[in-house]
């Protein structure tokens, strides 16, 4: 069993930035890809981005040189780095483990936290 637990949401203006942070516990995190999902109203959760283990890398169109994942090993983290927020990146964000399947599909991923909710005003 896998927990996940977001963190770093919150309100900015565009332009700005945040950092989210997903805590994971669990004996077996270590056999799953995390990765980030958002769903924002009224619209279908969809990839922003994910890291493999060997630490490569695969972000959404949207997102790609604004976005940065990364994760720490040690202490079980994964970070998203948002800078240059739009409004429509107001969304929840989701972290998730991967189990198997393609990064970019939210059905291969078998654990989800909570999430946390981004506001980007115009």
């Amino acid at each position: 069993q896998v927990q996940l637990v977001e963190s770093g949401g919150g309100l900015v203006q565009a332009g700005g930035s945040l950092r989210l942070s997903c805590a994971a516990s669990g004996p077996t995190f270590s056999s799953y890809v995390p990765g980030w999902f958002r769903q924002a109203p009224g619209k279908e959760r969809e990839f922003v981005t994910a890291i493999s283990w060997s630490s490569t890398t695969y972000y959404a169109d949207s997102v790609k040189g604004r976005f940065t994942i990364s994760r720490e090993n040690a202490k079980n983290m994964v970070y998203l780095q948002m800078n240059s927020l739009k409004p429509e990146d107001t969304a929840v964000y989701y972290c998730a483990a991967r189990d198997r399947g393609s990064v970019f599909t939210s059905t291969s991923y078998l654990y989800w936290g909570q999430g946390t909710q981004v506001t980007v005003s115009s």
